[in-house]
């Protein structure tokens, strides 16, 4: 029922009434209190005065986005539907199909379903596009539809699908889903133990722990901790797998902030596993967060030879803060801090340059910082492996060419088009680049990047000045522009076709199988089972 202008307005005000009372503790009380009446009052006459009707809902998301916009991509604000997804990623079981699932543009679409669980065993296929729940048109309910996949357990949910462009209906059971954190373990044939970690979720420590007992018992040599590409997770979790090889009572992290309640330090409080098996642990520059906690406290503490590429450099710590009707407000409240002192955070977010963009740390205004043993480590930009292995810088345009939706696009038509039925023989191969190549070619992420879009500014403003005989100027230049990005895709073909095969390779054998092909080919891998089998190498890097 929609209330009135008078019943709009009474409800607006009391809300900021209640607002500014729960604010009277800061100091700046009465700047926060004048420009939240500003707001407020702004709010209020667009949903009453504007011509046409509005939205009051996502006007204020639109508000709250633009606002945290000007902070740091840490500080989120969080829907009830946000929340519980959260919620669930975290937790150590939830009741649901077994995929994850994005809802983007009114679409609902498949990412990736895990092996075993309701969703692959009727045949759900990453990229498969989720039309109707229980009968409910997704495009009419928008966030809404998430929350109709979720039930009690052993209930069913009808799913109307476009797959691989067919129109079929299947029925789920839901079940009990428990996310495991450490996709694969493995005693290697030289006696290494390798494990891979690819999120810090409420379970990490303990199955990287039981893995761990396992190598133990069998008398492994060494241990590989894979950390690459593990956005990070739970800050606790880090530092209870820190404690596996540490003593109690070390300090493994620091958080500092001008608001004094939020400075902590967390310290191990158990008894390490093992103190003395040789430790290794990878990294990439997708290694984040927890990821950086874990691999720079081991640097610190000279426990670890840590081996890769630069980490990713995120030193900044969030914390969640409620909202009323069951909303979050996900906040950054402290940096973080190693051991040895140095914080790893490698975009300033306080200082920005001219196209609005955080300014990154420049590598001569790093700060040096001893490890335990007095080796020099720095700060300013990520986790600086002990063995750093040649990674090329690559360009923001190839960053957004891999991360775009063409590598999950052309992997699902791969998997439609291929049969795999071999790990060890799947390979992509030159047809299969070149044919990546050619669909990139016409992707919005190759014709309207941002250079693209400031030469077609500059050609519609030369129009509108009247200003003759650049427009031949441009196109050439544009032309240009895209011959050098052809020749960066060759370039990095080896890094683009890593990241075609990993994700073909999670279509055809899951997660297990993808991390199981970074065993067999990566080089990263080879380095650190090298390592560990020259025990003088290994020890020379941590200088003892």
């Amino acid at each position: 029922m929609k209330l009135s202008y008078k019943k709009r307005g009474r409800l607006i005000g009391l809300t900021i009434l209640v607002f500014i009372s729960t604010t009277a503790y800061n100091s700046d009380y009465f700047e926060i209190a004048k420009q939240v009446e500003i707001f407020s009052t702004l709010f209020k006459e667009i949903n009453m005065n504007y011509v046409d009707e509005t939205n009051p809902a996502e006007l204020m998301q639109e508000g709250i986005k633009y606002m945290l916009k000007s902070l740091d991509p840490y500080t989120t604000y969080l829907t009830e539907q946000d929340v519980e997804s959260a919620r669930m990623n975290q937790s150590e079981a939830y009741v649901g199909i077994g995929a994850t699932i994005n809802l983007s543009e009114s679409k609902l679409i498949v990412i990736e379903v895990f092996k075993g669980l309701p969703a692959d065993e009727v045949g759900l296929k990453a990229g498969d596009e989720i039309t109707y729940i229980d009968g409910n048109k997704v495009s009419d309910l928008g966030v809404a539809t998430l929350q109709l996949l979720k039930g009690k357990r052993n209930s069913s949910v009808l799913l109307s699908l476009i797959s691989n462009g067919e129109t079929k209906e299947v029925r789920i059971k839901r079940a009990g889903i428990t996310p495991k954190a450490v996709p694969i373990a493995k005693l290697m044939d030289d006696g290494v133990g390798y494990i891979a970690l690819d999120r810090f979720t409420k379970t990490a420590s303990k199955e990287v722990e039981n893995a761990l007992k396992l190598f133990m018992i069998d008398e492994a040599k060494g241990i590989i901790l894979d950390l690459r590409n593990n956005p990070g997770g739970l800050l606790q979790e880090a530092v209870k797998i820190v404690n596996l090889f540490v003593p109690k009572g070390q300090l493994v992290v620091s958080t500092k902030s001008n608001i004094e309640g939020f400075n902590n330090s967390f310290i191990t409080r158990k008894q390490p596993l093992n103190l003395d098996i040789p430790l290794i642990i990878l990294i990439n520059e997708k290694s984040a967060s927890a990821s950086e906690i874990v691999a720079g406290a081991l640097q610190d503490l000279d426990r670890a030879v840590v081996i890769g590429e630069r980490s990713f450099g995120k030193g900044l710590v969030q914390r969640p803060k409620s909202l009323p009707y069951g909303g979050q407000l996900k906040v950054t409240i402290s940096r973080y801090y190693t051991p040895s002192g140095r914080c790893i955070q490698a975009l300033d977010y306080k200082n920005r340059g001219e196209d609005g963009e955080a300014i990154k740390y420049q590598e001569n205004d790093y700060k040096a910082f001893n490890t335990k043993n007095g080796r020099t480590v720095y700060d300013g930009g990520g986790v600086t492996p002990d063995v750093l292995l040649g990674k090329r810088e690559k360009s923001k345009f190839i960053q957004k060419l891999i991360d775009s939706s063409l590598v999950f696009e052309f992997a699902n038509n791969y998997y439609h088009n291929n049969n795999v039925k071999d790990l060890g023989d799947f390979k992509l191969g030159e047809k299969g680049f070149n044919n990546f190549k050619k669909r990139s070619l016409v992707h919005p992420v190759f014709l309207e990047d941002k250079s693209i879009r400031e030469i077609n500014e500059l050609y519609d403003h030369i129009k509108k000045e009247g200003l003759q005989g650049l427009e031949g100027t441009l196109k050439e230049l544009k032309k240009s522009v895209n011959e050098s990005k052809t020749r960066l895709i060759e370039l990095h073909k080896s890094e683009i076709t890593t990241a075609l095969e990993g994700e073909i390779i999670k279509r055809f054998f899951y997660r297990k199988g993808l991390y199981t092909y970074y065993l067999v080919k990566s080089k990263d891998v080879k380095t650190a089972q090298e390592l560990l089998g020259n025990t003088k190498s290994y020890l020379s890097l941590l200088n003892r």
